[in-house]
């Protein structure tokens, strides 16, 4: 076994697993291992699009997107390539007309981790493949109940938490999706008003790729007590990413970004956040990590964390945001 499988060992299973068991589910590879797997996959992105793409604490780099996202937009072209051929097969085997089945990308992860931006780059990347350009993204944030619904069940303080969505709401959404059905909707969430915005939706019309981005994507259902099938979310899922970095490290991104939208959005009196705007610089970074630890990070330990180890591959960042090492499932 060697140093970087260990290390995967130390990190990706609990104490009392590791001494137990001689592998790691997991093939690591360091930074630059990964890099040389780009083989010779060409840059699509410029400069001008990384601004955009971007996130308000994280600045991608041209070399990140060479070492690190290039070489997954090309496993993922592969995925796609190999999944529309099995549906081929199987529906030649059944004596079935094919129809169009998208494929659908999980990315899982923390509040701060910076799963918006590795889905954006993801999907920049992946529309520009031959194969598949049409490549849409969503966010769970839009199957979160209405604060008024969270409000009158008493769980306004477990925003984020799983009982939290309207998880039947969003099963039945990638079910229409994977069915090929055609201009599905899916309800729309305002992080400024911090709320469903009534009347409004997104639609999602048959896409080659949809790339599902979300804190609780990888959660399982509860056991049946009856033998009956409760649907997973990530069931509907071809692949699966989870971004990862230490909680410590999570915690400054959060307050970080806490502190930047206090001089931006929280600015604006309409915003659901305008009263941390006139905070003293001290009181708000306490307020940030009031909301961090009595939220954020018990959802984190409670509920997304669990979850790492059934994602199929993962992102693992350093304190810069950069990513440090890619774990890439083998069973």
């Amino acid at each position: 076994m060697t140093a970087a499988e260990k290390a995967a060992i130390a990190t990706y299973l609990a104490p009392d697993e590791r001494s137990n068991l001689a592998f790691s589910p997991y093939r690591v590879f360091a930074r630059d291992e990964w890099a040389k797997l780009r083989a010779d996959t060409p840059m699509t992105l410029v400069p001008r699009d990384l601004e955009q793409l971007s996130g308000l604490i994280e600045e991608l780099s041209i070399l990140e997107v060479e070492q690190i996202y290039l070489p997954l937009s090309r496993l993922l072209n592969l995925h796609v390539a190999g999944a529309q051929e099995l549906h081929s097969v199987t529906s030649r085997f059944l004596g079935r007309r094919e129809r169009h089945v998208p494929y659908i990308l999980g990315i899982a992860g923390s509040v701060a981790v910076g799963k918006s931006t590795t889905a954006r780059v993801l999907r920049a990347l992946l529309a520009r493949w031959a194969d598949h350009p049409r490549v849409d993204l969503i966010t769970t944030d839009g199957f979160l109940y209405p604060n008024a619904e969270l409000e009158r069940r008493g769980i306004m303080h477990r925003k984020g938490f799983p009982e939290s969505f309207d998880t039947a709401r969003l099963l039945n959404f990638l079910h229409q999706v994977k069915s090929g059905r055609e201009n599905v909707e899916a309800p729309v969430y305002s992080h400024f008003h911090y709320d469903i915005i009534p009347g409004q939706s997104v639609v999602v019309d048959r896409p080659d790729i949809l790339i599902v981005e979300g804190l609780n994507v990888l959660q399982p259902a509860r056991l049946p007590k009856d033998g009956e099938a409760i649907p997973f979310v990530s069931d509907f899922f071809n692949f699966s990413i989870y971004l990862d970095a230490d909680p410590h490290m999570i915690e400054e991104w959060y307050v970080t970004r806490f502190m930047r939208l206090r001089q931006t959005a929280f600015r604006d009196p309409a915003a659901y956040f305008h009263r941390y705007a006139n905070l003293t610089p001290d009181a708000a970074k306490k307020q940030a990590l009031e909301i961090w630890r009595s939220i954020n990070a018990r959802n984190l330990e409670e509920n997304i964390l669990p979850t790492r180890q059934r994602a199929r591959l993962i992102l693992r960042k350093d304190a810069d945001h950069r990513i440090q090492s890619v774990a890439l499932r083998r069973i």
